[in-house]
């Protein structure tokens, strides 16, 4: 059986890719020539696994979406209080780019320009490396591969760098940088430049999914009370002066980026990313947010609703039966997309042939739409597979007794008499 995972977020991406209204980011002379057509989609789940539809190998310069990692990096190795003394925490309610500062003449929160400028002055450096190249090793390190600088966007930004070089004077005069502003702002363009894919971007996401383990490696990047830190501020400010808005309708701590991306970032479930290049008038993707709202809505992502995810849905699976034909899973907790997902991939290593699968929904206390949808499908597939099915449904949570392809269900009340029955 082969997880429907990446055809439902094909569907997704279907169903998104006839919003053609936005701009491009032509203040950027470099990023006005991106095709405006190109569309990705990625998805990584708590325990590192990955998938990714449309234009998932291309590279675009992650741009804002460097903000998070790089407040993560200083936190990490200052402590959340000196920070704290340089930038904010409050959201702006203005332009990413607005030139303003709070009472003590700091800059809001990390996510927009000035506080970015800021955070980037903060990078402790030896002089051995200049700091956008310890940023571009770290997220290399959470991306897993080498990162590169696009040295063609980075001209083109530098060029055009006048409000920014703005902000740094002004940051300067009122002593929240203490060295040159230019040298800083130069290496806050370049950091903006790194070029990375949806794919390195959930990636870099898990990592803040994960409370700060990087899922593939088991090894500790961030404390969860960087992450959790890091969090809070792009829930509250990542995505601008529509922060509220986002809130309310998405509900996922999020960052935006003017190449076209966003990262969102579910803690304990999910991390996604989006990248189609149209902007709206805030500088977000108009497609991205379009599939961040759909992805929101079918899997029940928004914070606000979302019950804790199970470390594993399958409480225990073994085989039975007249030479072991039958196998038998029996699940505990909750079924949402991320326990759906974990299931679907344990299924799937099911070999092909005419053996029955049993699964027992007894102990499951809740099914979601998006886990029913899904784990119906994985059934189908089953069938396909040659495979017959049988399921312990006492309470009937499937609400009805066929498939999608229409085919009965075999239902019982009780796992123990199921298999009685089989012997």
């Amino acid at each position: 059986m082969r997880t429907p995972v990446p055809d439902y977020l094909a569907h997704v991406l279907d169903d998104c890719d006839d919003h053609h209204i936005g701009q491009l980011a032509d203040y950027i002379p470099e990023l006005a020539q991106a095709n405006p057509n190109q569309l990705a989609l990625a998805i990584s789940t708590v325990d590192g696994e990955i998938y990714s539809v449309g234009d998932d190998e291309v590279e675009f310069t992650i741009q804002s979406m460097s903000k998070p990692f790089t407040y993560a990096y200083v936190l990490q190795h200052l402590g959340i209080e000196t920070v704290l003394n340089k930038v904010g925490v409050e959201p702006s309610g203005e332009a990413f780019n607005q030139i303003s500062l709070d009472k003590e003449n700091r800059p809001k929160n990390p996510m927009i320009n000035s506080g970015a400028i800021t955070t980037h002055s903060l990078i402790p450096t030896d002089g051995s490396q200049s700091s956008a190249e310890i940023l571009r090793a770290f997220m290399s390190e959470l991306a897993g591969r080498e990162l590169h600088f696009d040295e063609q966007v980075y001209a083109s930004e530098i060029k055009t760098a006048y409000r920014n070089l703005s902000i740094g004077y002004m940051l300067r005069t009122v002593g929240i940088l203490e060295t040159d502003p230019v040298h800083i702002v130069n290496g806050y363009i370049r950091q903006c430049s790194i070029r990375v894919t949806v794919k390195d971007l959930v990636r870099m996401g898990s990592v803040l999914a994960n409370g700060g383990v990087d899922p593939k490696t088991g090894k500790r990047l961030l404390n969860r009370e960087v992450v959790r830190q890091v969090l809070s501020v792009m829930m509250s400010c990542g995505m601008y002066d529509a922060a509220g808005d986002w809130l309310t309708t998405v509900g996922i701590p999020a960052k935006s980026g003017v190449a076209g991306g966003i990262l969102g970032v579910l803690p304990g479930q999910v991390g996604i990313a989006v990248f189609s290049p149209k902007l709206d008038e805030h500088g977000n993707s108009v497609r991205g947010i379009d599939i961040m709202e759909r992805l929101s809505r079918d899997m029940g992502l928004h914070l606000m609703e979302a019950a804790p995810s199970a470390q594993t849905i399958v409480q225990s699976h073994y085989l039975t039966g007249v030479d072991d034909s039958i196998s038998v899973y029996v699940l505990r907790g909750v079924l949402k997309f991320t326990e759906a997902e974990m299931l679907l991939r344990i299924l799937q290593n099911e070999p092909e042939g005419h053996s029955k699968i049993v699964i027992d929904l007894s102990k499951i206390s809740l099914i979601q739409d998006v886990g029913k949808r899904m784990f119906l499908e994985g059934i189908d597939r089953l069938i396909d597979d040659g495979h017959t099915l049988l399921l312990v449904d006492p309470e009937r949570r499937l609400d009805h007794s066929r498939t999608y392809k229409d085919r009965v269900l075999h239902v019982f009340e009780n796992l123990d008499e199921l298999l009685e029955q089989q012997h």
